[in-house]
């Protein structure tokens, strides 16, 4: 089988305090983190022994929080990326922490999904680091919450960052008619494909790869078919990808996020992301 697999641990801490964030600032305990370590030197062990089953894996770790200030998530990727039925490892990251250890990475393998947080960190230190990503020739992308207050410095942003480093603006979801016709238009000069996400795409009933292919893993195994649907289908070390695929209908009203919806083969977004849809770089912005 060819799985992806989205994988998120115990931790719940983040480095950084956005105001709209739950994890902000939090701080984890030292039982939460040594769980959490726990948990991921057995999903590498599960990942490793799939390649005996004939499974082609790529995984995508999105933590609450921030992954990559732990020295066991940047292991981890090393470790996968350098596994021959792994056919990609990526991770969404604020990209704060340090950066020497992705020499080590298979760059073939490896990607970022990368969110930039204006009044968390200065633009020009940021962009040093997307810098160093770009030098290696790692894949990349870079987004961020397209509040209307951070519309100038995504702008800058946009502008410093090299010309083929796609960038992404989530919509804001919380108002509702929160944007004006010419708010969309403002938004689309940073990203060309930014009405795909003011979208709530009716999914009730309707078919996805959730479930079937694509697992959303917790730490300790237990599998739901999305992270929106709080079902647990099964757990990924007993029943294994076998025992979990199956073609599930989605139960959700609308699926508005990004790593839901681009599962939705209705929507053909194959053909914008082609196999670069882990880190959310689309192949031909300029022809939006």
């Amino acid at each position: 089988m060819k799985a992806t697999i989205y994988y998120r641990g115990s931790i719940t801490s983040c480095n950084y305090d956005c105001p709209y964030c739950p994890f902000s600032k939090n701080k984890d305990s030292a039982q939460i983190l040594a769980k959490d370590q726990l948990e991921m030197g057995a999903f590498v062990d599960w990942v490793r022994k799939q390649g005996d089953e004939g499974h082609q894996i790529s995984v995508f770790f999105n933590p609450y929080g921030e992954g990559l200030t732990h020295r066991w998530y940047r292991s981890a990727m090393i470790e996968l990326s350098h596994m021959a039925h792994v056919d990609k490892v990526a991770i969404q990251t604020n990209l704060s922490a340090r950066l020497d250890w992705t020499s080590e990475l298979n760059q073939t393998k490896a990607a970022f999904w990368v969110t930039y947080h204006p009044g968390q960190t200065e633009e020009a230190k940021f962009l040093k680091q997307c810098g160093e990503l770009h030098r290696q020739g790692i894949p990349f992308s870079v987004g961020s919450v397209g509040l209307k207050s951070a519309y100038e410095p995504l702008l800058s942003l946009r502008n410093s960052l090299p010309a083929d480093v796609y960038m992404w603006v989530n919509a804001f979801k919380d108002k509702p008619d929160y944007y004006t016709a010419t708010d969309m238009s403002i938004f689309k000069e940073i990203d060309p494909y930014f009405m795909i996400n003011t979208v709530d795409y009716e999914s009730m009933g309707k078919a996805c790869n959730a479930g079937y292919n694509v697992f959303y893993v917790q730490g300790e195994g237990r599998v739901k078919r999305c992270y929106k649907d709080r079902q647990v289908i099964g757990n990924l070390y007993r029943d294994g990808l076998e025992g979990l695929s199956k073609n599930r209908l989605c139960r959700m009203t609308c699926c508005d996020c990004y790593i839901g919806y681009i599962h939705m083969p209705d929507l053909k977004l194959n053909k914008l992301y082609g196999d670069k849809m882990l880190e959310r770089i689309a192949l031909v912005a300029s022809d939006a």
